[in-house]
């Protein structure tokens, strides 16, 4: 192989595969990018076979096609230091030579042949998705989603297509977020998606996409890329049964004047009591050091008791920091019991502290 790549599309490259590459045990094949140069097309692949991608370009001047791999970390160090000016990548015996002017490095490859294999698209279901809106749904509820949570299920988020419509899920127990989406998606069915891949997938998706899944795997398409993940076998709560079905109480709340009072009593404490008065909202904090902080905003509530809940301010900053609306709604029944965010398509249920 010898090819002759810019600088520049060359780096964009290896630092779109960068979080796919195998870290840890550097004698894997999974630490080596899989390069290839057939006819018009340069392609790299990286996999640490939970997640995969596949990313090309035709930006390239090919003088020898071939395949190759190359430790992707030290060959995107490499190239990072070098001028905006052409690369010669060059495979003599087994090893690829990165050239320009001057300059000259060699790294050792592995067997081109022992890279593993991709999950291939032929024959698996296929959906379509307008991707700027799915990644802005899944950073919605990415905060939600669980880490190391021994329930493998609760460690990624719910794809859940039904009934017309399209619900993102996730969830860390002691709160669920979710974002409706209306689809023309005929079959029901539901994938959920490791949280690592739902970070990449926010990075990725900006192109029109077409989705591809199996029971273990999803493939999502583009003109320029192919990502895959593995899926998390495992059922999902009920998150319908989760969500109250009706709301004694709801009120319109200002999302500014609400970050703001919050974000003043979480300097002190990010463990709050928010009781709602008729005439006001009064924030304290909840913390055993002899520290307090008390902020207060003007609101008619209609209440004709005081209600108070006590709540984890990130849960609510989490959520406020992910709506476009000036304004949102705050469903409640009663001290003590869950209750919910809303704007639009989104919803969270927060389970509150119990003091």
């Amino acid at each position: 192989m010898k090819i002759s790549i810019n600088k520049n599309v060359l780096e964009t490259v290896l630092l779109n595969t960068q979080p796919y590459l195998e870290k840890k045990d550097l004698s894997q094949i999974t630490s080596h990018l899989y390069i290839s140069s057939l006819e018009d097309s340069f392609i790299v692949k990286a996999t640490d076979f939970e997640i995969g991608l596949e990313f090309s370009t035709k930006n390239i001047k090919i003088i020898d096609a071939g395949v190759a791999t190359a430790n992707g970390k030290k060959l995107l160090d490499i190239i990072k230091i070098l001028k905006d000016d052409e690369v010669i990548l060059e495979t003599i015996n087994d090893y690829l030579y990165i050239k320009q002017n001057s300059s000259k490095f060699k790294l050792p490859m592995f067997n081109p042949n022992e890279f593993p294999e991709f999950p291939r698209i032929e024959e698996k279901p296929k959906f379509e998705l307008n991707s700027t809106l799915l990644v802005r749904s899944i950073k919605k509820i990415s905060s939600a989603i669980d880490s190391n949570n021994p329930k493998f299920e609760l460690n990624g988020a719910l794809i859940d297509i039904k009934d017309g419509f399209l619900n993102l899920v996730a969830t860390d127990t002691r709160r669920l977020a979710i974002v409706k989406l209306e689809n023309q998606i005929e079959d029901n069915f539901s994938l959920i998606i490791p949280k690592k891949a739902i970070s990449e997938i926010q990075k990725l998706f900006f192109d029109d996409i077409e989705m591809f899944y199996d029971e273990n795997t999803l493939i999502a398409k583009s003109n320029n890329f192919q990502f895959f993940t593995k899926l998390i076998n495992g059922k999902f709560p009920d998150y319908e049964r989760i969500i109250p079905k009706e709301k004694n109480y709801r009120l319109l709340l200002n999302r500014e004047k609400m970050i703001e009072a919050i974000k003043q009593i979480s300097i002190v404490s990010n463990e709050m009591k928010i009781t709602f008065k008729p005439n006001i909202i009064l924030f304290e904090s909840l913390n055993d050091d002899n520290i307090e902080a008390k902020t207060e905003i003007e609101f008619t509530t209609g209440l004709d008791n005081e209600i108070f809940l006590a709540v984890n301010s990130r849960y609510l900053l989490d959520f406020l920091s992910n709506i476009e609306e000036s304004n949102f709604t705050l469903g409640f029944n009663d001290t003590g019991l869950p209750f919910s965010l809303e704007s639009e398509n989104f919803m969270t249920i927060v389970m509150p502290i119990m003091i």
